[in-house]
């Protein structure tokens, strides 16, 4: 693998710390030919999906990008380095190792000097993504402000991650377990450009319709790749496009089943004193276990048909990557 050493901006200091890069082979390849390449994270591995389905699912996501036309980079952290194109053998450690550190952008540093592994979530994986270059990036569900965060302030550092990093963000949506309308209202508050594929309603993760409309339809990737083109030549936008990719109806989450489970899941969260980041987990792991599995189903199609169409965005936008401000550097 080859090493370079980038700059990246913390989320506390908001100064600029450096840390070593690692490409994995599959990923420099890709650099050295100009192919398209696709950012994953590697949290839905470590702290998203229940173990052995996380390994057997991480792969799937990986097939599903090259079967559409990129190259997969999933980023994680090993031993203490930051690797963008995370190897298989890397992958399956993640996957079942103990202790693996959930990591957004402010411990990045913490786990390097330590020498910890970690997973890197939406915040951390789009950091160090757009660092090295790469302009698209395939997640489930966005992390955002938490139900009753009027009173905790609990809101997640994805959102302003996202203000400050160019890169287009492939979900669907925000968690529908947190205040999807607050988190709307903080990304456009923050300045983050927001675009329903296909749809002018914001998708709600695990159902289809999270109940709000937002500005802008976007319908091919050819169209996604004209708007970064033109945020790059406009010299607008330092932040990300977050692009909300819906389900089909047909495959949505029953949505009374959905809503039984989050009210069921957040009397729980309060009766048992669960708060930050460790919110997120305990609600999956809540939704998997009382829906006999159906929301780890949904979460799995979610992630590869966001996976399927971020692939196909950067292939369309990879013929002129030059002039679009997002080219993986030579």
């Amino acid at each position: 693998m080859k090493g370079r050493t980038v700059a990246i901006v913390t989320d506390s200091t908001r100064q600029l710390g450096r840390f070593s890069i690692r490409y994995g082979e599959h990923v420099a390849r890709a650099r050295r030919d100009g192919r398209p390449v696709v950012a994953l994270e590697s949290t839905i591995i470590s702290h998203g999906l229940p173990h052995p389905d996380n390994l057997r699912v991480a792969r799937e996501i990986e097939q599903t990008v090259r079967d559409n036309g990129a190259v997969p980079a999933t980023i994680g952290m090993i031993g203490g380095e930051l690797v963008v194109g995370l190897e298989d053998h890397q992958i399956e450690h993640l996957a079942s190792a103990e202790g693996v550190a959930k990591l957004s952008v402010r411990d990045l540093a913490i786990a390097a000097a330590t020498g910890a592994d970690g997973a890197t979530t939406v915040a951390a994986t789009s950091a160090v993504a757009a660092a090295a270059g790469i302009g698209v990036f395939a997640t489930g569900g966005l992390g955002g402000v938490h139900r009753e965060a009027n009173a905790t302030f609990d809101e997640s550092a994805d959102l302003t991650a996202l203000a400050r990093t160019p890169i287009v963000v492939v979900c669907a949506g925000v968690k529908s377990i947190l205040d999807v309308g607050a988190t709307l209202e903080r990304l456009e508050t923050l300045g983050v450009a927001v675009a329903g594929y296909g749809t002018h309603r914001f998708p709600g993760f695990f159902i289809t319709d999270g109940g709000f409309d937002v500005d802008w339809q976007l319908d091919s990737p050819e169209q996604i790749a004209a708007v970064m083109a033109a945020r790059a030549d406009h010299g607008a936008g330092a932040g990300a496009l977050v692009l909300g990719n819906p389900l089909p109806t047909d495959e949505q989450l029953d949505p009374a089943l959905h809503d039984h489970t989050l009210a069921e899941g957040l009397s729980l969260l309060a009766r048992h004193g669960v708060t930050g980041k460790a919110v997120t987990p305990f609600l999956l792991s809540h939704f998997h276990s009382s829906t006999d599995g159906k929301s780890l189903e949904v979460n799995v199609r979610i992630i590869l048909r966001n996976a399927a169409l971020a692939a196909r965005i950067a292939a369309a936008a990879t013929p002129a990557h030059a002039a679009l401000g997002f080219s993986l550097p030579g």
